[in-house]
């Protein structure tokens, strides 16, 4: 069996293009519907009751387009609201969770460090996360504000990001932590200053490519890949500004229609 109808992507704003990036590689052929809502950017200082009526309207959006699974490519959208969200919509909903298993069973020293909002660390899932997989692993969290507000602009090769990385990983270098996980997923389009900042001897992973590997196996076991070789479409739409989102896109995704966006208020 064949099903054409398309995967749809929400996050907070343009970070889940980081996960969306991986997706495309692994399922080339598949159409796409991305959602960001940007007018609500950074989830990660919202409550989380509010994070979960914006995240019911926004997959109640991408249903109109019968899409056949929901990525949430946001750990802070996951965090607030996955479970919220499986018991309001009949379909697969895959979500992000930050890399604390796999950086558990790398690190050599036994200290990670994790990059996040204030609402995913604070989050029960999170919690869950490190009293399960961490094991004896120290876990040295940061919460970083204003990161999200440059990926968001496209002010990823910039001075004053440059200044906020170095601010927030300091304490994560001078801890010592040989792993650093990117919790949320504005942070991967950093990751080349991250790794610049870091050094050579300390490893920086995230899910995305994870999540890209759970949406194939969900399609495959259900039945629901798109057959067929042709390249697939993507479709961008924002409750922010059309014009803001388009520029930052154009930067994080290489694609012919990538700043055609069009703007939908939920």
């Amino acid at each position: 069996m064949s099903n054409p109808n398309p995967i749809g992507i929400f996050d907070s704003g343009v970070g889940g293009i980081s996960v969306m990036n991986e997706i495309r590689h692994l399922l080339p052929s598949e159409d796409i519907i991305y959602y960001a809502d940007s007018a609500h950017c950074p989830y990660g200082s919202k409550d989380p009751a509010f994070i979960r009526r914006r995240i019911k309207n926004v997959t109640g959006f991408l249903t109109g387009f019968k899409v056949k699974i929901i990525v949430a490519a946001c750990n802070t959208a996951s965090i607030a609201g996955l479970d919220f969200l499986r018991q309001v919509f009949p379909l697969p909903i895959v979500g992000m969770e930050p890399a604390v298993k796999p950086a558990a069973a790398i690190t050599q020293n036994g200290k990670v460090g994790v990059m996040a909002t204030g609402v995913t660390l604070a989050g029960n899932r999170f919690h869950s996360l490190v009293s399960r997989f961490a094991g004896n692993t120290e876990i040295i969290t940061v919460p970083c504000p204003g990161l999200v507000e440059r990926v968001e602009m496209g002010l990823i090769n910039d001075p004053e990001t440059e200044r906020l990385l170095r601010k927030f990983l300091d304490p994560l270098i001078t801890s010592g932590v040989d792993t650093v996980v990117l919790g949320c997923t504005h942070y991967p389009l950093l990751r080349p200053l991250v790794e610049l900042i870091v050094g050579p001897d300390v490893a920086v992973i995230d899910t995305g490519k994870a999540v890209a590997r759970r949406v194939a196996q969900v399609l495959t076991d259900d039945n629901l890949l798109k057959n067929g070789t042709d390249c697939g479409r993507e479709k961008f739409f924002t409750s922010g500004n059309p014009d803001t989102v388009g520029r930052a896109i154009s930067i994080l995704w290489a694609s012919p229609n990538a700043n055609e966006v069009k703007q939908e208020m939920l």
